[in-house]
């Protein structure tokens, strides 16, 4: 359980460290709803990320043990919600898609990086 209570908290702490760089280097060299796109979609993935993680912790704790209806029923709900609200942002023209995309990665680059770092650290403990 350690590890992935350690990989979770890398996980979360790396979303909103890249998020602050890629949102901040949108603002500084991109027009604005192309950094407006960068600041909402990783806002709309750190969120998810968080719910979620939250939604299965609840869920599968003992002895507080979810029905699995329940679990998919809240993980379509957020991801109808995700669904409307990117549809607003780019249907409107609040955003650049290509920016929504990039902030959208956030999570996904984080699991990236975490995954590597965990492979980094097996490699190097076998090589020694």
């Amino acid at each position: 359980m350690l590890i992935e209570k350690r990989l979770l908290r890398f996980i979360t702490l790396t979303n909103w460290i890249i998020f602050c760089i890629v949102t901040t280097s949108g603002f500084i060299l991109a027009p604005g709803p192309f950094a407006w796109g960068i600041l909402a979609g990783g806002l709309i993935v750190t969120i998810n990320f968080q719910l979620m993680y939250r939604s299965l912790k609840s869920a599968l704790t003992p002895p507080h043990l979810a029905d699995t209806r329940v679990v998919l029923g809240k993980y379509y709900l957020r991801f109808l919600i995700s669904v409307v609200i990117i549809y607003v942002l780019i249907a409107d023209h609040y955003v650049n898609p290509l920016g929504l995309i990039i902030g959208l990665s956030v999570v996904v680059t984080s699991i990236f990086i975490a995954t590597f770092n965990e492979i980094r650290k097996i490699i190097f403990k076998e090589a020694a």
